[in-house]
């Protein structure tokens, strides 16, 4: 059963902050080095200071960016920069944004759910995490005991019953906050504290399973974190504030619910298979060689994209590789999968590319193990295909590969058949932003 409360929120006050898309930033884990420099430079109160803070060589247990992002959060509670509600709310949002010149508006709901493990079968999530930031993110969680970003969550309701009640609950309401980031999409919220809506929410959402979209690693720190708070805290109960998330609640049936593919960049291809790999891959997949030379280079990569895209039917995988002068569609040849992982892999997760990717051609051909794949320094992510061959053209990475989105369909499927997908197997986009509100967990 699904438990869904509301909370206390922790805001930006608009009497100290005058513009609020100064100090939003996106989740932590799509920031690259450029950009959290950037949005450390944007703002002193950046929410950049608390979920990405600087790392310096000078470092120590006791002054470090789990401590510093602490500090910070005390010390703009202190100076009112944040404010924390008197009342308990809901806090519905909708973010409006522009994709292939159509305006487009996804709502979500703000909220606390309990936790509860995966084997349950009341938050399944439908992704790998790395280790490695695991462990980083329960050191900030310690810092600071506050969930600083929301995990952007799903659930369905086919009739939308529960966003119509949210609707209603604010159709007569200006929006308490209200404005536009510095990519020119919108942000409206709205505080709810009818507490009737509080109780139709919470029971209509009691039979409800809910997916892990975005925020895997935020939602099993939050598991961890709640057991050390167990194990370190003599006030630890039920009615702990360590036993809840701070999540943001997507009906999978708002049209406003995109979902991008997550090209991959790799590091560190050793020249012999990167040599190798398109030879290999012919005993497995029909490739198509796109000449990419000479003046007409982008008029030849769109053409790549775009037949990409026209094979949704089919699993599709698009190739560059440093060095060489073209670009490879790779379409799977019939059975493949079965026959080489039939006894391995169930047909649902088989059957997504980033299974193909991962499963048949960074294990299989590459020859990538485990090891190799939890290394986030070695793959870097991007939602536009441009940008991903345009890094690779330019010798920032050794090869890229390109994907069509996963569909929700075939996400849904796979979680509720208790199984993981690879790695960023998805990308939800625009991401759920972090700065509109924050959760105290002590």
């Amino acid at each position: 059963m699904a438990k869904i409360i509301p909370f206390r929120g922790i805001l930006y006050n608009p009497q100290k902050i005058e513009d609020l898309a100064d100090i939003i930033a996106p989740p932590f884990d799509i920031i690259s080095e450029e950009e959290q420099e950037k949005y450390h430079e944007c703002h002193p109160q950046n929410m950049i200071w608390l979920t990405l803070g600087r790392i310096t060589p000078n470092d120590t247990s006791n002054n470090n960016c789990y401590t510093r992002a602490a500090g910070c959060l005390k010390k703009w509670l202190s100076e009112n920069i944040l404010e924390r509600d008197e009342t308990p709310a809901f806090y519905l949002t909708t973010h409006e944004f522009s994709l292939e010149n159509k305006s487009i508006t996804r709502y979500g709901l703000i909220a606390l759910v309990g936790l509860e493990p995966f084997e349950k079968g009341v938050v399944l999530p439908h992704e790998r995490t790395f280790s490695n930031i695991r462990a980083k993110r329960l050191e900030l969680i310690k810092a600071c005991k506050t969930n600083l970003s929301a995990i952007f969550s799903l659930y369905s309701d086919n009739e939308n019953r529960i966003l119509d009640t949210l609707k209603d609950a604010v159709s007569s309401k200006a929006p308490d906050i209200d404005f536009a980031d510095n990519n020119g999409n919108k942000h409206c919220l709205w505080r709810i504290t009818d507490k009737a809506v509080f109780r139709y929410v919470s029971e209509a959402m009691n039979d409800k399973t809910i997916f892990i979209a975005d925020g895997h690693h935020r939602y099993e720190t939050a598991l961890n974190y709640r057991d050390w708070s167990s194990t370190t805290s003599p006030e630890f109960n039920s009615a702990h504030p360590a036993n809840y998330v701070m999540m943001y609640l997507c009906s999978m049936e708002d049209p406003g619910l995109v979902i991008l593919p997550a090209h991959r960049m790799l590091n560190e291809v050793p020249a012999s298979s990167r040599a190798s790999l398109i030879q290999k891959a012919a005993d497995y997949f029909d490739i198509t060689t796109f000449s990419f030379k000479g003046p007409g280079r982008e008029k030849v990569r769109d053409e790549f994209i775009f037949a990409l895209k026209s094979n949704t039917s089919k699993n599709s995988i698009g190739i560059f590789i440093k060095d060489r002068p073209e670009l490879y569609l790779l379409i799977l040849k019939p059975g493949v999968m079965e026959q080489m992982f039939g006894n391995e892999l169930p047909e649902s997760l088989r059957s997504i590319d980033v299974t193909v990717l991962t499963r048949l051609i960074f294990m299989e051909i590459l020859g990538f193990d485990n090891a190799r794949l939890d290394n986030e320094e070695l793959i870097a992510y991007s939602s536009i295909a441009e940008e991903a061959i345009d890094a690779v053209a330019a010798g920032k990475h050794d090869i890229c590969f390109i994907l069509n989105p996963t569909k929700i369909e075939q996400m849904r499927r796979i979680a509720e058949d208790g199984l993981i997908m690879p790695r960023k197997a998805t990308y939800f986009f625009p991401k759920a932003i972090t700065g509109q509100v924050m959760n105290k967990l002590s």
